[in-house]
């Protein structure tokens, strides 16, 4: 199973567009990312309709944010993507009689359970300004924010 990405990419998107002024188009986050307009379309407008960016139609139109960094956490923008789950594992469920197979998806299930509400609960501590303090912990001293991905 391939894994979900879309939240660790938009909060590379999310970081970048309060790195450089001006909007973004769906265009150039496409580019950015390597992926379609449209699927940038689709995954913001959800991020949109949270309250987390803005956007504008037509030409000198695009995404700008709606709010600061340090006001949206990681669980927030998971939360505007649908809630995906964050975890690849999961219960089989084949044979929902058999008693060995109830048990294991007990335990199994129990245990994703424990280790998904401690992630959340650490998504929830963690703001988008927290990232962006780590990228600027990473650049060496006295250098620019970095230009390597231009949204404008």
């Amino acid at each position: 199973m391939r894994p979900d990405s879309r939240l660790s990419r938009m909060l590379h998107v999310l970081i970048h567009m309060d790195a450089h002024a001006g909007r973004a188009t769906s265009d150039a986050i496409a580019q950015m990312l390597s992926t379609n307009p449209v699927v940038v379309r689709r995954t913001m407008a959800g991020l949109r309709d949270a309250g987390y960016v803005q956007s504008e139609k037509g030409h000198g139109g695009g995404w700008v944010l709606a709010r600061p960094l340090a006001g949206i956490t990681l669980l927030d923008i998971h939360a505007a993507l649908g809630s995906p789950s964050v975890f690849a594992i999961g219960a089989a469920n084949e044979h929902p009689a058999c008693l060995v197979e109830q048990a294991v998806n007990d335990e199994l299930g129990e245990a994703l359970r424990e280790a998904e509400a401690l992630l959340l609960a650490r998504f929830g501590r963690v703001t988008l300004a927290d990232l962006a303090r780590g990228v600027d912990a990473r650049l060496p001293a006295g250098a620019a924010a970095p230009a390597g991905h231009v949204l404008a």
